[in-house]
C-alpha cells in the first residue's frame, strides 16, 4: 500500500494511529466495565481521528497517485454531522445511569446519515452512469466543500451548547438531591467540553490568523490545523479513558423547557420523584406545612445525626420521615433557604466547629475530623467551610486562637 514518509505524513500517522488505539481501549474498558459512556467517547476518539485522515493520506500521496484518489474522493472520513449527537449523549450517558438510546434520539443522526447517502449517490452516478468524473471534475474531495464545513461546524456548536445546558441541569439537581454533589460534579466533563470548544475554535482561529499570514491557508499551512486537532484529541481520549468517575442517580430531564427533573426509581415500590431543579432563590415565605416538616427535618438530623452519613441523598431523608423526595425538597429549599447539599453541609460544619472548640484538632488531624462530620473528601471539605465562614479550616482556627 502506498504511503509516502515525510515530516508531514508522519505526525499525523502517529496521531491517527493513536486515536484508533484509544478508541479500541474504549471499546475494551465499555465491555469490560459495562459503561455506555466509554463506548460514545471511543465512537468519539475513533471520528476524530478518521478527521484527520484526509490530510494525513493526502500528504502520504494518495492524492496524486490511483486507486488511492479515488478512495479519498468517494469515501466520507469527515463526519461533522455525527460529531455533535456523539458527543451530547456522551454528556447524557456520563451523568445519568438511565440513559438510552431511544428510537426518537436516533433523529439526530438523521443529518450525518444523508451525508453518507449523498456520497454514496455520486459514487453511483460517476462509476456506474458517467464513467468519468462528473461531480469531481474540479477535483475538490466533498468532504472540504465550505456548505459541508460550516454546516459541520453549526452542527458541533449547537451540539456543545445543550451539553453544556445537559451538565448544567445535572449539577443543580445534585445540589438537590445529594450531600456529596461537589464529589460528582465531574470537573471531568468541564475539561473536555471545553477541549471541544476549542476544537470548535480552531477554524476560526486559523481564519483569523490567515488574514494575517495567508500563506496560513495553503495545504501545507493547513496541516498546523490538524496537528493542533490532533493534539487536543489526544488529551480527550486520554484523560476520558482515565475517567473512573460513575454517577449512580438516575433521572428525566428535559434540555429547554423549565421542568422539573424526574428521579428514576430501579424499586419496584418507590414512586418518581418531581424535583423543581430552576429554583435559583428560594423564597422566604413559609405554609404552615413548611414549618411543620421544617421542625421534623431539624429534629431528626440532629438526634440521629444523620449528616454524619457521607452518602445521604434526599431520599434516605424522605423515607426516614415517611413521605416523599419533593415535599422534603420543598420544605428545605423554603424553610432553610438552601438545597440540600448545602444544607447537609452546613451541620457537619457546624458539628467541625464543635470539634474545634473542644479542642479535637489537637488529637486530631483535620481531615481526620472533617471525614467524622460527614465530609468525604478534603477538597470538599475546604470549599464549604470557606463558603460557609469566609475563611479555610486554618485561618478559621488561627483566628479562634487569637480570640
Amino acid at each position: 500500500m502506498l504511503f509516502q514518509f515525510g515530516f508531514y505524513s508522519s505526525l499525523l500517522l502517529i496521531s491517527f494511529s493513536q486515536g484508533i488505539i484509544y478508541s479500541l481501549l474504549l471499546l475494551k474498558k465499555g465491555w469490560q466495565t459495562d459503561t455506555k459512556s466509554n463506548y460514545w467517547l471511543s465512537f468519539f476518539i475513533f471520528l476524530c481521528a478518521l478527521y484527520i485522515a484526509p490530510w494525513m493520506l493526502g500528504f502520504a500521496g494518495w492524492y496524486d497517485n490511483q486507486p488511492y484518489r479515488d478512495i479519498l474522493f468517494y469515501t466520507p472520513f469527515q463526519h461533522l454531522l455525527l460529531i455533535g449527537p456523539v458527543i451530547y449523549f456522551y454528556t447524557q450517558s456520563l451523568l445519568n445511569p438511565s440513559f438510552r438510546l431511544h428510537r426518537q434520539n436516533l433523529l439526530h443522526f438523521i443529518p450525518g446519515i444523508a451525508y453518507l447517502i449523498y456520497i454514496l449517490c455520486l459514487w453511483i452516478y460517476d462509476k456506474f452512469i458517467a464513467n468519468d468524473y462528473f461531480f469531481y471534475k474540479d477535483g475538490m474531495d466533498k468532504d472540504f466543500e465550505s456548505w459541508y464545513q460550516n454546516l459541520g461546524l453549526l452542527s458541533m456548536m449547537l451540539y456543545f451548547i445543550v451539553s453544556i445546558r445537559y451538565y448544567n441541569l445535572y449539577r443543580k439537581l445534585m445540589y438537590q438531591v445529594v450531600s456529596y454533589a461537589d464529589s460528582i460534579l465531574f470537573k471531568w466533563i468541564k475539561t473536555y467540553l471545553y477541549a471541544f470548544l476549542v476544537m470548535l475554535s480552531l477554524p476560526i482561529i486559523l481564519d483569523i490568523v490567515s488574514s494575517f499570514y495567508p500563506e496560513i491557508e495553503s495545504y501545507t499551512g493547513t496541516w498546523w490545523f490538524f496537528l493542533f486537532f490532533s493534539i487536543i484529541m489526544y488529551y480527550i481520549a486520554i484523560t476520558g479513558y482515565s475517567n473512573a468517575i460513575v454517577t449512580k442517580i438516575p433521572f428525566d430531564v428535559s434540555v429547554f423547557p423549565n421542568q422539573p427533573a424526574l428521579l428514576l426509581y430501579e424499586g419496584k415500590n418507590e414512586e418518581e420523584t418531581c424535583i423543581d431543579i430552576e429554583q435559583e432563590t428560594f423564597t422566604e415565605q413559609e405554609s404552615p406545612e413548611t414549618i411543620l416538616w421544617k421542625n421534623k427535618i431539624e429534629r431528626l438530623i440532629q438526634n440521629e445525626k444523620l449528616y454524619q452519613n457521607p452518602e445521604l441523598t434526599l431520599t434516605d431523608l424522605a423515607k426516614k420521615l415517611d413521605t416523599n423526595a419533593t415535599l422534603i425538597s420543598k420544605s428545605i429549599n423554603q424553610g432553610f433557604g438552601l438545597n440540600f447539599n448545602d444544607f447537609i453541609n452546613q451541620y457537619r460544619i457546624d458539628a467541625v466547629k464543635k470539634a474545634f472548640e473542644t479542642g479535637e484538632h489537637k488529637k486530631s488531624t483535620l481531615l481526620g475530623i472533617a471525614f467524622d462530620s460527614g465530609f468525604n473528601s478534603k477538597a470538599t471539605f475546604n470549599r464549604a467551610f470557606k463558603k460557609n465562614t469566609g475563611l479555610s479550616p486554618k485561618q478559621y482556627l488561627d483566628k479562634m486562637q487569637l480570640q
